[in-house]
């Protein structure tokens, strides 16, 4: 067995692996590199273990050093779980043992893989998100019977609002209801760059469900797709979403739509626990699993909180939310790109 870092000429290599492993997802697949150094500019390592010229185990990671969010290593920023895959126990330890020795050598606070399952049950850990994932219905009929009782009552209204929607290549609908959204919860958000370079790098595994209501685009989301799955990653409305009720419209649409392309799984994504988003899923009747953010301290003293919920940020998000959107759409990304 060796370990060596990607190059482009195994891009193809590494996402068959990832493709054919069991725990393999969205998130692990070698585009992501190409997105986070090109847009956001932050070093990559995505470490591949070999043997007989055959990939056996990798593990992504990005380092995101800032003044303000601290210096880290991660599998993988942006990402809800990307942390190790690997064919054997041995592999697995291989890999977590380079990650340490590079969040060593680059003199990082932390190093923070993400998992769906415990890897590293002696480092620190947070409970701080939970996944959201349920089985497509075979019908629309189905998929509207399986939703949650008081919740499907509110899908129900949403239908009767007169709005309509459509699946969209451009981004300008999207990123014009998303920043107004973010704004609105006092997020920075990402740079309409990042969004271009996602389409282009993941061409024909994105696609875009916006919702209008007559020619106003209100509501709209977007989503990945992968092993017969949609995950709704980004997604927001304006301020009339809330009256027409478009956000539930959006999500039980884009559930129909799914189950016509052939996926059998809506992945609703992470959530903090504690938050409204997690509330919300949970109202659709989504059960929550535990998702494990494990760290390894180098040179920070205690774990990463970079959460809305942290005190110290109260005040910074409050302004946010009153500043000019053409202002927030200026200022975001400087800000958004350090979060991961």
């Amino acid at each position: 067995m060796q370990i060596l870092l990607l190059d482009s000429s195994r891009r193809q290599q590494w996402d068959q692996f990832v493709a054919q492993h069991p725990e393999g997802e969205f998130f692990h697949l070698s585009g992501w590199q190409q997105v986070i150094e090109d847009v956001y500019g932050h070093t990559c390592w995505f470490y591949l273990v070999e043997e007989q010229g055959e990939i056996i185990g990798l593990l992504p990671l990005a380092q995101i050093k800032s003044w303000l969010f601290g210096n880290k290593l991660i599998s993988l920023p942006f990402a809800v779980s990307a942390g190790v895959l690997a064919n054997s126990q041995a592999v697995a330890d291989l890999l977590i043992a380079q990650a340490q020795t590079l969040a060593v050598e680059l003199k990082v606070d932390c190093l923070e893989l993400r998992h769906r399952k415990p890897q590293c049950p002696t480092w620190s850990s947070q409970a701080s998100h939970e996944n959201f994932s349920c089985t497509l219905a075979s019908s629309a009929e189905e998929i509207l019977a399986k939703i949650k009782k008081k919740q499907r009552a509110v899908v129900r209204q949403s239908l009767a609002n007169g709005l309509n929607h459509r699946i969209e290549s451009n981004c300008d609908n999207f990123f014009a209801i998303y920043s107004e959204s973010v704004r609105n919860l006092g997020t920075p958000v990402f740079p309409k760059a990042y969004f271009k370079a996602l389409q282009r790098v993941f061409d024909g595994q994105i696609d875009i469900l916006t919702v209008f209501s007559g020619e106003q685009a209100v509501s709209s989301v977007l989503s990945f797709y992968y092993k017969n799955q949609v995950l709704p990653f980004y997604g927001g409305g304006t301020n009339v979403a809330r009256s027409l009720k478009s956000n539930d419209y959006m999500y039980y649409q884009l559930m129909c739509h799914a189950q016509q392309q052939g996926m059998t799984e809506f992945d609703f994504g992470r959530s903090k626990i504690g938050s409204g988003a997690h509330a919300y899923k949970k109202h659709w009747g989504f059960q929550p699993t535990p998702l494990f953010y494990e760290h390894y301290l180098v040179n920070g003293q205690e774990l990463p909180n970079i959460s809305p919920n942290n005190p110290k940020y109260q005040l910074f998000i409050q302004a946010w939310k009153k500043l000019p959107l053409p202002i927030s759409r200026a200022l975001g990304p400087m800000l958004a790109k350090d979060l991961g």
